[in-house]
């Protein structure tokens, strides 16, 4: 969508930042009484901001879960010019809206700023970037975007000051665009769900690891099913997750909203995993969204809201900010 030079002028932010959790079992399994309408609530507020700021283009910045980023070449970031989604746990299958001039250019920048991200012109992805842009904007093609995978899964991973001078790189570049620029920011808080590790894996498993693309529908639905179940559960206290770790989230939302976000830098991967579990590392897409946006000058955060939620294993929080 494109802003009108009256509403331009009206409202002269470029740029504004959007995080949000994902969970793929947000339409499986039902969380306690209450939680749900809050969690539906705070998604209205997030898509109010939206709309007022009116974004020309979204920067998506997100994981992946071993369905389009595999061990047989795992770029720690990765820029599309194209991206078709896999459709996995029933989210929209086929291609997003890039803007490829954009992503083109966003790629440039970050190399020009000597931080080394990979370009796909056939990115793959799944619910981490599906999901936010379903319940945010109605549809993985309804805005145009630029998908950025950052891995935040597969180990080995690089020190967590990486994602901030990536989201700062291109919020040096999106802030000279005539355009208003949306970082979104999909991932974390604490979270430990089942997925596979390369190290120790069988034979079979690290196979799929390697080159597992295209399962059949069957291989994904029961990929599916089984990561659905271990959540229930985890929420029932029967199967021995690491847990959820409010206080953790809140240290790290109070960090985001805080604008110190080099006070990060000295978490290391391994503090992530000890006391948030491994997927926690997911938060890098927000570290890098809030970068983005400290490029431009201090912010503000608009809303921050937030909530642990066993039966979607994730402490799930939703935040908007914009330049103060």
């Amino acid at each position: 969508m494109t802003s009108t030079p009256d509403a331009r002028k009206a409202n002269p932010m470029s740029l504004a930042v959007c995080t949000v959790s994902h969970s793929p079992l947000m339409a499986r399994n039902e969380p306690a009484p209450g939680v749900r309408d809050r969690v539906e609530a705070a998604f209205a507020e997030a898509r109010a901001f939206i709309g007022d700021f009116a974004p020309d283009v979204v920067v998506v910045l997100a994981p992946d879960h071993y369905n389009g980023f595999l061990y047989d070449m795992m770029p720690p970031f990765c820029i599309g010019t194209e991206a078709r989604s896999v459709g996995d746990y029933g989210y929209e299958e086929g291609p997003l809206r890039v803007d490829r001039d954009l992503a083109q250019f966003l790629a440039s920048a970050a190399l020009a700023a000597g931080i080394d991200v990979a370009v796909s012109e056939r990115m793959h992805v799944d619910h981490g970037f599906t999901q936010p842009l379903t319940l945010l904007f109605g549809g993985i093609a309804a805005v145009p975007t630029v998908p950025v995978f950052i891995n935040s899964v597969a180990e080995p991973l690089g020190p967590v000051s990486r994602a901030r001078l990536l989201g700062a790189a291109l919020g040096r570049a999106a802030a000279g665009l005539d355009k208003r620029v949306l970082f979104l920011g999909s991932g974390g808080l604490s979270h430990d769900p089942p997925v596979p590790a390369l190290a120790g894996a069988t034979p079979e498993v690290a196979e799929r690891l390697i080159s597992g693309r295209n399962p059949t529908r069957e291989q994904r639905a029961e990929r599916e099913t089984r990561v659905t179940a271990a959540a229930r559960e985890f929420a029932a206290g029967t199967l021995p997750l690491q847990p959820l770790n409010p206080e953790w989230d809140r240290a790290l939302l109070d960090v985001l909203a805080s604008g110190e976000l080099e006070e990060l830098d000295s978490w290391s991967n391994e503090s992530f995993v000890t006391q948030a579990g491994h997927s926690s590392h997911e938060v890098r897409t927000s570290i890098a969204a809030y970068a983005a946006l400290a490029a431009a000058g201090p912010y503000v955060v608009t809303q921050s809201f937030y909530e642990p939620i066993p039966e979607w294993i994730a402490g799930f929080a939703i935040t908007t900010a914009r330049p103060a």
